[in-house]
């Protein structure tokens, strides 16, 4: 039934009191019986109790901005990217505050908590908010209480924000089951690294591995390109160091070389490459170049570290690079620059790598963990579909056409 119907009402007409913001007072190291939330708590899924801090005394449990079960909060101010995320407060056990940057909703008998929060989290409403957020750097931009206030909202009787809420509650069980059989397969991936690459833990090499110095198989590590890049796509594509991600090539954020890049740097399919330089937290990813572009280049953050093929594949020495125990190898021989850590390719290449002695039983191994990559595919392309479906369905349902 068409929204029109039933008109739309701002939404400071929705709520029982007047859109505050909270408090923000110096934590306490020691508990005192109530917390305090922090901004982190309001996410793209809506409330999540984390990020807590102790209040300074027991006596803000009488304060104003404690929250009741229900009340709906919205992110104020925060990256252009991150304001105006909204969710439902729900009771963790103990008096809470929701801090300055926050704004609580308090609806009123005719409308639901969760009405609102689905209106303000839908992708028209998301879209909304951000345009209203006012600030002179994407990095913080703020939202006022009267412009967010001055939303127009479909006035729908309670019934149907009710039958709403509930075909949308039916598919977030599906796309949290969908995500649910993803981290179960995330983790039987895990398992069967760990399990294939058992050696790797130390003691003697079983029979049929050997340990070598990695620069033994990988006779040079060379560096990408270093010329300014740019936007024009006009250029040639080069790989920085946020486009690797889960051992392969991540071509969402492309930047190009303005000018000719030397045959000799161009990828090559097989190509390995390893991120030389970033935060301690994402140094050392590494990626096989499948020919993924016609063609394409490197920056000089990474390294192309290709093995010798007669004893070393490719696809192998990238889930060896991935693997949790080398992967702390490679942070504990980092050094530390501005903001960034930098690992040397040449103390790379000092590092022993234990490695099946025929790469037949390396393709092997490497196998068994791409079956599991197939089926995380499968699955994260399904879950997409389902989100699409979700949004879609969101704004049908706020505009009266499902």
């Amino acid at each position: 039934m068409p929204a029109e119907r039933w008109g739309f009402v701002r939404l400071r007409d929705t709520l029982a009191e007047p859109i505050r913001n909270g408090v923000s007072p110096m934590e306490s190291q020691s508990w005192t019986g109530v917390e305090m939330l922090g901004l982190g708590c309001l996410t793209e899924d809506g409330f999540q109790p984390r990020q807590l801090k102790h209040a300074p005394s027991a006596d803000f449990a009488r304060h104003s901005a404690v929250l009741r079960d229900g009340d709906l909060l919205v992110s104020r101010a925060n990256t252009r990217q991150l304001v105006g995320l909204a969710g439902i407060y729900r009771d963790i056990g103990v008096p809470c505050l929701y801090p300055d940057l926050m704004m609580r909703l308090r609806p009123s008998l005719d409308y639901l908590p969760e009405y609102l929060e689905l209106v303000l989290r839908a992708p028209a409403g998301r879209a909304r908010l951000v345009t209203l957020a006012q600030g002179t750097s994407d990095s913080m931009v703020k939202i006022s209480g009267a412009a967010l206030g001055g939303l127009f909202v479909p006035a729908l009787p309670r019934v149907e924000q009710q039958r709403i809420i509930e075909v949308i509650d039916a598919v977030s069980a599906q796309e949290r089951a969908l995500q649910g059989s993803i981290t179960k397969l995330q983790s039987v991936r895990q398992g069967t690294l760990l399990s294939a690459m058992l050696p790797l833990r130390g003691g003697e090499p079983p029979r049929g591995w050997v340990r070598v110095p990695l620069k033994d198989v990988v006779p040079v590590a060379e560096y990408g390109v270093s010329e300014a890049l740019d936007r024009d796509s006009r250029g040639v594509p080069v790989l920085r160091m946020n486009n690797l991600a889960g051992g392969r090539p991540e071509l969402s954020d492309l930047r190009y070389s303005p000018v000719a890049v030397s045959a000799k740097l161009e990828l090559k399919y097989g190509d390995v490459l390893f991120n030389r330089t970033n935060s301690i937290d994402h140094i050392g990813k590494s990626g096989m170049w499948r020919g993924e572009l016609p063609k394409a280049s490197f920056a000089s953050y990474l390294v192309r570290i290709n093995p010798d093929a007669s004893r070393l594949t490719p696809e192998y020495l990238v889930e060896w690079l991935m693997h949790p125990t080398i992967r702390q190898r490679v942070r504990s021989i980092s050094t530390v620059a501005v903001q960034q850590v930098n690992v040397n390719p040449t103390r790379l290449r000092e590092l022993e790598i234990d490695m099946p002695k025929e790469p037949a039983e390396q393709r092997r191994i490497v196998d068994s963990l791409y079956a599991c990559d197939a089926q995380i595919s499968a699955e994260c392309e399904e879950l997409a579909k389902l989100r699409a479906l979700k949004s879609g369905l969101i704004d049908d349902l706020l505009n009266g056409a499902a």
